[in-house]
């Protein structure tokens, strides 16, 4: 983990003076003895490191699937609560209670997701004589009750967007305010957040079909099915202001953020401050931000949140996220604070440490969410462990790291499937984005999908370069976004090389005295072994395939050729480990590159400083004789797309079906995806039942096609 409280301090600090330091300095937290963290990953971690800088002991809960969990370790006392799904463990309030009371802890800190805008909990405490770490339960019922919310601000003068926020929930009530709105019209569950229970609706026919499926992930994901209604503003802005306020009646703001580039309606990449907001418009939002925290009474740290036109300056208040949030710390990169200290000090009872005119922002700062997952294919979110992971070198206090996951650590189906928080800092916009995308190249991750090539892509768009951002952005920039790759000759010479190399460190480890690759008898690969004369490597990447003819000349030289394309040309290559994976260093056509490598059973990782490039390659000449297990992707049945749960089955055998007919829905990692019939036909056969739990690529559904 690394700190910057301070990553913006050398200027901001003497602009501040003395005073402010003195101010906080004097300030203590000795209320607190020991806190509980009613959270998992990456949250707990932060939290965790802040409660020991000031002198305060942690206690952890845990499921039986984090048992060990980074944020385990780094507690002070931790507990197990129960089972891994979220419902049996993080979501219960009196197995979490019962721990705060046998640890003897004043306080609870909720994190961000799981209990933290729980309005029952933050009264159990109260209850309980135990500190909740956020704002009281009056407010995050007003605020967690999307309808409720925009009825208060409407009242304290705050804009709202247009829509029906009533309690008739019937279906024919939605639908005709939905036609009084006009489409398309966005549905919200009441008591929603991070994109569950949202749909967009386009066209009339579909509204139905659309508020159900609201409804049940709203009741899945909040325990209530009531939605409300919007007019769908297209391609809007989203931007946030973090609030604080004590209990003493000062409430400030912190500037805001821009998180409007974002996929399935949830969040990807953050900034701060937002590009191209003028002073005056950034005073207003400041302003309106607090009027919206003073309204409801509010205290701790919170986010106003507002869509506002790309085109223009006009806003309007969407929600209150009454806790911290994800984006925390880029806010925290501009200002020189940290969030979670002022939230412990306003808990603990004292006022905010700063006043309005006492706090300014220096810089920019970019956060990039890490996720298991695969953009190319829909962003599909994947489970499984990370094989290899390799952190960028940090050296300055201008890169920062939050994560709560090792190297071989298992992202678990049961939670959200973000890795890492990784965020930077620069003296303006364009020097952050050029940090952002070169320190992604060397986060280096195999085992499982992410979206860090696609961030590195994202970074690079000319749009966002520039700050045109809105939440269609990822949409209408698709093309470009996600262009067909095409690997270079000189790549998959590399390949080539490493897939040698790897096969003669593995042929190595009966003739040296360990069986570790790894092993440091084993580390320079290339010119030991007897080479056969020639070789071809067959492999597959990007969709391609590609044949890499390899002649061995001397050791460390080798002769080759593409795909039977162009001369023969001279490489010279040598693979060294380095820490926990290896560099290959090759000179071809007098360029020497180097790259890190590292091979996960059949694929091979090799990633570049522009990007990470992933083959799959045969296996060796005595595995090959090892069954590999192909998968039926014919139209003819309904595979399972991640690893997850069956939520519903629609059909049963003997069903006729329509293409785009829904067959069942699959949860996984706080998303639900519904599995729809790709031909006309009929169900030959299910092969799962609801609660199944399933690995991706299994055959869930048969069917037979129509006879023509």
């Amino acid at each position: 983990m690394h700190r910057f409280e301070r990553i913006s301090a050398p200027v901001l600090h003497k602009l501040l003076s003395n005073v402010r330091n003195i101010h906080i300095s004097r300030i203590s937290v000795s209320r607190f003895d020991k806190i509980l963290i009613a959270n998992r990953g990456e949250i707990a971690c932060r939290i965790a490191r802040t409660a020991k800088k000031l002198g305060i002991k942690t206690v952890a809960v845990y499921s039986d699937a984090d048992r060990n969990a980074m944020h385990v370790e780094q507690a002070d006392e931790a507990y197990c609560i129960g089972p891994a799904p979220s419902t049996q463990s993080y979501l219960r309030q009196d197995k979490i209670m019962s721990v705060a009371k046998k640890s003897k802890c004043q306080a609870i800190h909720p994190g961000y997701g799981f209990l933290s805008e729980n309005a029952e909990f933050a009264e159990l405490c109260e209850k309980e004589n135990i500190v909740f770490i956020g704002p009281p339960p009056s407010a995050i019922r007003n605020m967690g009750i999307k309808n409720t919310s925009k009825t208060i601000m409407m009242k304290a003068g705050v804009p709202v967007v247009a829509g029906y926020h009533g309690n008739d929930q019937s279906n024919e009530t939605l639908l005709m305010e939905a036609q009084r709105i006009g489409f398309p019209v966005m549905i919200k569950a009441v008591r929603g957040g991070g994109g569950k229970g949202m749909r967009i609706v386009f066209e009339e026919p579909k509204f139905i079909e659309a508020l159900e499926a609201a409804r049940t992930e709203s009741e899945k994901a909040f325990g209530d099915a009531s939605v409300l209604l919007e007019c769908y503003v297209n391609e809007p802005r989203h931007i946030e202001v973090q609030v604080f306020a004590d209990k003493h009646g000062n409430v400030v703001h912190l500037f805001e953020r821009d998180c409007s580039v974002q996929r399935r309606h949830q969040k990807i990449i953050e900034e701060a401050p937002a590009p191209g907001i003028t002073a005056d418009l950034r005073t207003n939002l400041g302003t309106t931000a607090v009027q919206a925290a003073k309204a409801v009474g509010y205290v701790g740290a919170g986010t106003v949140e507002f869509i506002m036109n790309r085109d223009g300056n006009s806003f309007h208040f969407m929600e209150m996220n009454t806790r911290l949030q994800v984006e925390h710390p880029i806010t925290e990169a501009i200002t020189g604070l940290d969030l979670v200290e002022w939230q412990l000090r306003v808990a603990a009872g004292e006022e905010l440490p700063l006043k309005q005119d006492q706090i300014a922002f220096n810089g920019h700062a970019f956060e990039a969410r890490i996720y298991a997952e695969n953009p190319r294919n829909g962003f599909l979110p994947g489970a499984g462990q990370l094989s290899y992971l390799r952190v960028p070198r940090i050296v300055s206090d201008t890169v920062r790291v939050e994560t709560g996951v090792r190297e071989k650590d298992e992202v678990s189906v049961h939670y959200d499937p973000m890795i890492a928080k990784f965020v930077v800092w620069g003296k303006d916009r364009s020097e952050a984005l050029a940090i952002l995308r070169s320190k992604l190249s060397e986060y280096n991750i195999a085992g499982l999908d992410t979206n860090i090539e696609f961030i590195k892509d994202l970074c690079s768009h000319p749009n966002f370069r520039q700050g045109q951002v809105h939440t269609g952005f990822i949409k209408e920039h698709y093309q470009e976004l996600f262009p067909k790759l095409h690997v270079p000759s000189s790549i998959a010479v590399e390949a080539a090389l490493a897939s040698i190399f790897y096969e003669d460190a593995f042929s190595l480890q009966s003739s040296l005295p360990t069986t570790d690759p790894f092993s440091p008898f084993a580390t320079e690969i290339g010119s030991r072994l007897n080479y056969t004369l020639k070789r071809t490597f067959r492999f597959k990447v990007c969709d391609d395939d590609i044949d890499v003819e390899v002649k061995y000349i001397e050791p460390e030289v080798y002769s080759v050729r593409v795909n039977k394309m162009g001369p023969w040309r001279r490489v010279t290559g040598m693979l060294k480990k380095i820490e926990n994976s290896f560099e290959l260093c090759t000179e071809c056509d007098g360029k020497i590159t180097r790259s890190s490598i590292i091979k996960i059973r059949n694929k091979l990782h090799l990633f570049t400083k522009d990007r990470e490039w992933q083959f799959e390659v045969p296996s060796m000449k005595f595995l090959s004789n090892v069954a590999s297990k192909d998968f039926d992707v014919d139209s003819c049945t309904a595979l399972s797309p991640m690893p997850g749960f069956v939520e519903k089955v629609f059909v049963d055998k003997g069903d006729l079906v329509k293409v785009g007919d829904p067959l069942l829905v699959i949860t996984a990692m706080k998303m639900e995806h519904t599995i729809r019939a790709s031909i006309n036909g009929t169900v030959e056969n299910v092969l799962c039942s609801i609660g199944d739990n399933v690995e991706k690529n299994k055959v869930l559904v048969k069917l037979a096609k129509s006879a023509a």
